[in-house]
């Protein structure tokens, strides 16, 4: 069996959340890339798992999505490595941080957020109008939801560089476990 390298140092997990079209996949990708000995975890990757024809219903193929996504997370940081995970976070924050007490990590939620004509204008510009609805959507219950509101981040005039830069070293992101 493989020690548990993790148990003993602080690693850290980024979850960064956001609407689609905010730039989630580009940032993650950033921090993951300088972050020291550091994984990505991409949940759209697991979602799609799921054959399109499957006749599981949509919150079992996110409620399967979360749970793997727990299980990877737990996994590598007990190999001692640094997570990023670039998922939508709807309403599964609190459920994810309770499973994740026993670890010795800090968590660093963000919530990425920009204009809504921001997200018009980068949805178009990638081709996927057909996703238009669901990241207005989403933005909209992202920054409604209470529990968000110390996490959001605006992306709107920023370049990724800057993103990354402001939370890696920003620890207003830290959520107190």
């Amino acid at each position: 069996m493989l020690p548990l390298l993790g148990q003993n140092k602080s690693n850290i997990i980024y979850l960064i959340s956001g609407p689609i079209g905010v730039g989630k996949s580009t940032t993650s990708k950033n921090i993951a890339q300088i972050i020291e000995n550091c994984v990505l975890i991409e949940g759209d990757n697991i979602l799609h798992m799921f054959d399109c024809d499957s006749e599981t219903s949509w919150e079992d193929r996110l409620s399967l999505t979360w749970e793997n996504i727990l299980t990877l997370t737990k996994n590598f940081i007990q190999h001692d490595f640094n997570v990023v995970i670039d998922f939508v976070v709807e309403d599964e924050l609190e459920w994810f941080c309770k499973q994740i007490t026993d670890l010795q990590v800090i968590l660093k939620y963000i919530v990425l957020r920009a204009d809504k004509e921001k997200l018009i204008e980068r949805i178009h510009a990638r081709g996927d109008n057909d996703s238009l609805d669901r990241s207005l959507f989403l933005l909209n219950k992202l920054e409604s939801s209470p529990s968000n509101k110390p996490f959001l981040y605006d992306t709107t005039l920023k370049h990724t560089a800057e993103i990354v830069d402001e939370i890696i070293n920003d620890n207003g992101f830290i959520i107190k476990m």
